[in-house]
């Protein structure tokens, strides 16, 4: 296998002729330039100043190189992103590449409101093929990954070894986690925890079904666990709420919009491995490390490689041609990957990997894809419609199970019955 792992604009405004072809389905037809007479496409990603800033350098590398394509671009932040796309969607007017998110691809690209990225060039050779189908919905190609991330326990070693701590190699069963948990609690003294509820992460979850060779969802769009499973797993942690080993819900609410782990509150935290550098800066730690997640099979430790974020295009664009170029451009070229390093995570295209230097952080994360390089299984295909909202319920039901005002049960109930509802709503 491969090692690797992880706004506001302008909307492409199509002719009423384009507009009648894409009212029954066509695409409409793709456009040609030249240097003299460039075509135009149009750009939209989310992401801070940073990335606005490497996006606008690997733009400026694609029309030196591609001097019949001009690009247009802006970007906002991850919130208000989604809801420029809803409203354009709802106007036919995406613009004609974008940068996404793998919880919306199906939303999209099952509403035919995305393109079909195997009609177009773009080369994948140098993908693991064990990534590519994040992007397929029913056999069709509606994303391209940028980069990858994995999940991992990040850990401060400065901590762990004021408190006469052994540092964790990442093989350990779910007890031997949660008693590591406790042990740091217990000899922090009330000024460090072990961590946060690791039982209210969707994507950890998701990694123990996996554990335990449940689906997540079903090929047809539905809950593919029981809300036994769903009960077991918050069981997990039973133990350790309201104990030291984890952080209050109230602490974790007083911190954001920080982390309790950035904040310097807990010694551990589960969560992707490109978040490494934001860690650093917030906690200004020396040194974070990162190992596998806990597993009580050791051979299985339900662990893959998502997408951090891919590239898609609009199934309305007057330029696919165009487009699958920009894309295959971003997503293959070297010198946009020594431009981004990790900062959209680990390129997913071993070309542009190979091509690309990492030190310090980057390599850090870097290493750690490698290093769980054996463990990796395929990753799982693009969640079911509506699933943001899921995802977002699940953070919000466990949150209230840790301030208590839910017991497991009633916490089950009540996240199967909003699940099956948005199903019912999306079927």
């Amino acid at each position: 296998m491969i090692n690797r792992r992880h706004f506001l604009t302008t909307v492409a405004i199509g002719t009423a002729s384009a507009a009648a072809l894409a009212a029954c389905g066509s695409p409409a037809p793709s456009q040609t330039g030249s240097a003299e007479n460039p075509v135009t496409i149009n750009y939209t990603w989310w992401g801070n100043d940073d990335r606005a800033e490497r996006t606008r350098k690997a733009i400026a590398l694609f029309e030196a190189k591609n001097k019949d394509i001009k690009v247009n671009g802006n970007f906002t932040d991850f919130a208000g992103y989604w809801q420029k796309r809803a409203t354009e969607a709802a106007g036919g007017g995406l613009p004609d590449v974008m940068q996404w998110d793998l919880s919306y691809l199906r939303d999209y690209g099952q509403r035919n409101q995305l393109l079909d990225l195997g009609t177009v060039k773009i080369n994948t050779d140098a993908f693991d093929k064990s990534l590519l189908p994040s992007g397929q919905i029913r056999g069709k190609t509606y994303g391209i990954p940028t980069s990858t991330n994995a999940f991992a326990v990040y850990y401060d070693p400065a901590k762990l070894a004021s408190l006469g701590i052994a540092e964790p190699d990442g093989t350990w069963t779910y007890k031997e986690y949660n008693d590591f948990l406790a042990e740091v609690g217990a000899k922090g003294n009330g000024a460090l925890f072990g961590g946060t509820d690791y039982t209210g992460v969707w994507w950890m979850f998701n990694i123990w079904l996996r554990q335990n060779n449940i689906q997540a969802f079903t090929e047809d769009g539905k809950l593919g666990f029981s809300k036994d499973d769903l009960k077991k797993w918050w069981n997990q942690a039973a133990a350790l709420r309201g104990t030291p080993a984890i952080v209050s819900e109230e602490r974790v609410t007083q911190l954001a919009p920080k982390s309790p782990f950035g904040s310097n509150v807990t010694a551990t935290e589960v969560t992707w491995d490109n978040f490494m550098a934001g860690y650093l800066g917030d906690s200004g730690a020396k040194e974070l490390r990162l190992v596998p997640v806990p597993s009580d099979d050791k051979d299985n430790l339900g662990l893959f490689l998502k997408p951090s974020m891919l590239m898609v295009a609009s199934a309305k664009t007057k330029n696919k041609d165009a487009a699958a170029r920009f894309i295959d451009f971003m997503v293959n070229d070297p010198e946009v990957g020594q431009i981004f390093k990790t900062s959209r995570g680990v390129p997913a295209s071993k070309t542009q990997r190979d091509g690309t230097t990492f030190e310090g952080t980057d390599k850090l994360v870097v290493d750690y894809e490698k290093s769980i390089e054996k463990y990796l299984k395929d990753a799982p295909e693009p969640p079911i419609v509506g699933f943001g909202t899921l995802e977002a319920s699940f953070k919000r039901v466990s949150s209230d199970l840790n301030y208590g005002k839910l017991t497991i049960d009633g916490a089950a109930d009540a996240w199967f019955k909003e699940a099956e509802d948005l199903i019912k709503q999306n079927a």
